[in-house]
């Protein structure tokens, strides 16, 4: 364990952040490692302040000493022009999930990212990548198409309810890695896509405790799928658990919730948590219902 004098302020800016786990996941980390570390969930809706307001809190934010933000739903994309740098990842993916404030300049960064690269190479390794269908390109959906291409799919096959904003994202992704197949896609289409994939990505809402149900009919699924969600809430959702019974590898929400917290905490802190740790209180939180 190491030990420091140094102290860390940090909040996660967004709406109805005030439940997410990301507080005590990042806090229990920095008592394990001797860090002074305080999170505070910051509620738009419960102080009164609009999405397009997030560069005025960044900027209360630094004169009252906060060390960093997680900034999360609607402000992912509205933070950028606040910025004085952006990670290159992040500029590509266009949405920043993580400002470090030094010395009175934002640096803005995206763990969703690198967290889902991270899920995959330790949640489903020497899974087959080539070839991958994508359920919902918004909110975190953008972040995983580009983390997929960056991990090595050679062809992406994108779904959304909104066929223009799947259009708009392959569009980018296309320019952005002119080597690879990225196709909008449409939700009628996926009973004859799966047949051709390697694995299913689930980066839609479906699924969560306020959106239940499954966001394909897993009727197409074989043993020789894998089956992932961005969802964690609950981890074991009823796409996870139904692609299991059938046989297919599977990678629940909870390893990107992970990876992305343990990115934004080396990035704030320069301390490299232990990952595995930080994923038992994970689970353990989701199991006490917290």
């Amino acid at each position: 364990m190491s030990t420091t004098t140094q102290s860390y302020l940090v909040g996660l800016i967004g709406d109805g952040v005030m439940p997410s786990l990301t507080p005590p996941m990042h806090e229990t980390e920095a008592d394990a490692h001797g860090l002074r570390y305080l999170y505070r969930p910051i509620d738009l809706a419960g102080i009164g302040k609009d999405a397009n307001e997030v560069g005025d809190l960044l900027r209360a934010g630094a004169m009252l000493g906060f060390n960093a933000f997680n900034i999360t739903h609607p402000c992912k994309q509205l933070v950028l022009e606040h910025l004085d740098e952006i990670s290159d990842e992040a500029r590509a993916i266009g949405a920043v999930n993580t400002v470090a404030i030094r010395d009175g300049r934002f640096h803005g960064y995206n763990t969703d990212a690198s967290g889902f690269s991270w899920a995959l190479a330790n949640g489903l390794p020497g899974a087959r990548l080539d070839t991958v269908l994508q359920l919902g390109v918004g909110g975190a959906g953008s972040a995983v198409a580009y983390a997929l291409l960056d991990s090595g799919t050679r062809e992406l096959l994108l779904v959304d309810p909104e066929a223009a904003r799947a259009a708009e994202r392959a569009a980018t992704l296309a320019m952005q890695f002119p080597d690879r197949t990225i196709l909008a896609c449409t939700p009628d289409q996926v009973p004859a896509l799966l047949g051709r994939v390697d694995g299913v990505l689930n980066a839609s809402p479906v699924g969560m405790h306020h959106h239940p149900g499954v966001p394909l009919d897993v009727g197409g699924l074989t043993p020789e799928h894998w089956v992932a969600d961005v969802v964690y809430r609950p981890v074991d959702t009823e796409l996870i658990r139904a692609a299991r019974a059938l046989g297919c590898r599977t990678l629940d929400g909870g390893h990107m919730a992970v990876g992305q917290a343990v990115d934004a905490f080396s990035i704030i802190t320069g301390t490299t948590p232990d990952t595995a740790r930080m994923r038992n209180h994970l689970l353990a939180m989701l199991e006490a219902g917290l």
